[in-house]
């Protein structure tokens, strides 16, 4: 049987985790390892400045005092003699649509075990409702995924409508949508009158087109988009030669 490492950035007490361990516990063994406190939006973040606890809980879990980046790597490379076959990151409580994956703890946690080797999901629910539905999404990619070839550096991920497993349409493979500019921060007093700011909503869809995540989930259908971790632009590295070459 497959060996999975599971781990998720709303931290180790989350429904959604729960959930997603639930749902492949007959698929596989598992070892789950996650922030012992919601980390969100930690990105790829790792902690490099203090050493790291890796606290067995009564659950079965083992809890991190650090990033979901963290997790993965302890989880990875840790105490275990056993190196996991696949790592999966969620169920997200939200989704992970578009810009959300630069900022999100859930693909980054999924990224660290592609950079470690591994085949990585990244699971989100785009609400916080039927976490059950998107258990059984995982259930049967995990249950294909021997068959899964993918590019070096690359990670799958996946966002499943906040519905009933019965009202969900069907996959579809589709690339990143993005948003338009971020809204300004909001402010708001503290109980001593000092101006602290809230990072402010995600601001309006600049593109959706038919064949990216947000247009799937929208009509209803599991989005599951390749990633790579090569941020390079290609394309735009003779047009940056030129501007250099201009004023040499």
């Amino acid at each position: 049987m497959r060996r999975l490492l599971l781990s998720n950035d709303d931290g180790v007490h989350a429904p959604g985790l729960r959930a997603l361990h639930d749902a492949l516990m007959a698929h596989a063994n598992l070892r789950v390892v996650a922030p012992d406190r919601d980390r969100s939006g930690a990105s790829n973040s790792l902690t490099l400045s203090r050493p790291l606890s890796l606290t067995a809980l009564d659950s079965g879990f083992y809890s991190v005092d650090g990033t979901p980046a963290d997790c993965v790597y302890l989880g990875v490379n840790g105490i275990w003699d056993e190196r996991p076959d696949l790592v999966i990151s969620g169920i997200n409580h939200g989704s992970n649509l578009g810009d959300d994956v630069l900022y999100s703890g859930t693909v980054a946690a999924a990224m660290e075990g592609r950079n470690l080797g591994m085949t990585a999901i990244a699971m989100s629910l785009c609400g916080n409702r039927y976490f059950s539905t998107a258990g059984k999404v995982a259930a049967s990619l995990i249950g294909a995924a021997d068959q899964l070839s993918l590019p070096p550096r690359t990670l799958l991920n996946v966002n499943v409508p906040d519905v009933p497993w019965e009202e969900i349409k069907g996959v579809k493979v589709t690339r990143l949508g993005y948003r338009g500019p971020a809204e300004k921060p909001v402010p708001v007093q503290d109980p001593r009158g000092r101006t602290r700011y809230w990072i402010a909503p995600v601001a309006a869809n600049a593109d959706d087109g038919e064949d990216t995540d947000f247009a799937a989930i929208e009509a209803g259908y599991v989005s599951i988009t390749p990633l790579q971790t090569d941020l390079t632009r290609h394309p735009a590295r003779n047009d940056v030669q030129d501007w250099l070459d201009a004023f040499a």
